[in-house]
């Protein structure tokens, strides 16, 4: 271990970097397995950078060739599930699972050179681990075989695979992506994966061979299900859009509607508009009403979810954008007298579009809440569907037995004491820490496994068409 080289970066409203400042940590001076709070002052500039920085081993992360494939050996493979079984799911919580993923080959590439060829590499990442292949030269049909081993943190990560054109000191071309949730491997078999585009919403050019296993503790994941995720170091800004802009709208018109249906059958019932409809609320409201139990609540919600499951809704995610149009704006510099004016306009063009910005996040977070409490009910993720109807049946059996009051002072005490418990505890919502597992209706059509075409690529079939 040596020098931890740190930089603060910041970024205005035109996108422009600067560099604020520098600090360096010796990690060889840091204990294992401790949080270390340290304030660091930055150089070239006053203040300084307050960080909570803990050093744990990396276990579990492996590149290997097929010959030397650990879940190979038998030994090692009941050694491995012995760690994850259900009699260790109290020892190391933070150790769920293990993920193993062979990439074989690809198929049909796109030429990305003049030659008609290219030079493929694939980048796998899961959460912020990020391993990749070597390079194959000069070939549209790579053959990697190897082998990489993940350590599981949630088993609700999403296992992305992008293939790259090595193009010498330039920025790599992009060749295909696939993103496969971890609940919807299977073990053992080799599956072959269309390639999508960078918005994992159309097939692109060429296929991918993966084999995958999955070792987990469903006991250990479950408990992580309620706890914050895990954000990534490296995220794509997301750029303004007129067609995502619409589809978000869409969808938040789509919840809206479904809410104002709900509150016309209402009235309808009150103002008598179908006899028999209104009679049979009627008597439902005097005989609920009157036995009302606070019990009663998740055990409504536990039938619903036991409803869905046996009469499953397909629901399936429209108005996917083909591509995203970004709108960018260049900051012109002019000398002359009329400097100063254009660049007040350019402000507030600037200023207009991070406010369609906010609003176009806004409206995605709002639609995609509204989904993935649909698609809870609907056991899109049978995993945590399941879960819901678990959590749900011991609120109910508590609520029946330990009077309300009770919960609600073991709930306060809890919430008021965990800073003094832990004074580097994130505050969280579970409720919405377990909603964040559930992918949006949108998540649901990029997650989705194309099915490869016979002979003929997704791209060809579609330039032959036009």
């Amino acid at each position: 271990m040596g020098i931890l080289d740190i930089e603060v970066w910041g970024k205005d409203s035109k996108k422009h970097e600067e560099r604020l400042g520098t600090c360096k940590v010796d990690i060889a001076a840091l204990p294992l397995k401790q949080a270390n709070c340290l304030e660091l002052p930055l150089d070239s500039c006053l203040g300084a950078l307050l960080m909570l920085i803990t050093l744990t081993p990396c276990t579990g992360v492996s590149v290997s060739d097929l010959c030397m494939c650990p879940l190979a050996d038998p030994s090692e493979r009941k050694q491995i599930a012995q760690r994850y079984s259900l009699q260790n799911s109290l020892k190391d919580m933070k150790d769920i699972g293990i993920l193993q993923v062979k990439v074989l080959k690809a198929v049909d590439l796109l030429a990305a050179d003049f030659s008609g060829k290219s030079d493929p590499f694939c980048l796998l990442e899961l959460g912020n681990d990020r391993l990749q292949t070597h390079t194959i030269y000069k070939t549209l049909n790579p053959e990697w075989n190897q082998v990489f081993t993940f350590p599981v943190k949630d088993v609700h990560d999403v296992l992305e695979v992008t293939v790259f054109d090595e193009d010498g000191d330039k920025p790599p071309d992009f060749l295909g992506k696939v993103s496969i949730p971890l609940l919807s491997i299977r073990d053992g078999q080799t599956n072959c994966y269309v390639l999508k585009n960078k918005d994992l919403e159309q097939a692109f050019k060429g296929v991918i061979y993966l084999e995958m296993n999955l070792i987990y503790n469903p006991v250990k994941a479950s408990i992580r299900t309620f706890m914050p995720r895990e954000k990534r170091f490296v995220e794509d800004s997301r750029k303004l859009s007129k067609k995502i802009l619409s589809r978000d709208v869409d969808r938040v018109k789509r919840i809206t509607m479904a809410i104002w249906n709900t509150v016309q059958f209402l009235k309808s019932c009150f103002e008598w508009e179908s006899t028999w409809r209104s009679a049979l609320a009627f008597v439902v409201f005097l005989v609920t009403v009157w036995n009302f139990e606070l019990y009663m609540v998740p055990l409504a919600l536990l039938l619903l979810l036991v409803c869905h499951f046996l009469r499953p809704t397909k629901g399936k995610a429209s108005g996917i954008p083909d591509s995203q149009d970004s709108t960018d704006v260049d900051d012109e510099e002019d000398e002359d007298d009329k400097e100063s004016e254009k660049k007040g306009l350019i402000e507030r063009i600037y200023m207009v579009q991070d406010i369609v910005s906010t609003v176009q996040n806004i409206l995605e977070e709002v639609a995609s809440f509204g989904e993935r409490i649909k698609n809870t009910f609907n056991w899109t993720v049978p995993f945590l569907s399941f879960l819901a109807c678990l959590i749900l049946a011991i609120a109910t059996i508590m609520m029946y037995f330990i009077p309300f009051r009770y919960i609600i002072l073991i709930w306060g005490i809890n919430k008021f004491t965990k800073k003094l418990r832990n004074p580097y505890a994130i505050d969280s919502n579970e409720l919405l820490d377990f909603l964040s597992r559930v992918p949006s209706d949108v998540q649901k059509v990029q997650y989705a496994e194309l099915r490869p075409c016979g002979g003929q690529s997704p791209l060809r079939k579609k330039r032959s068409a036009l």
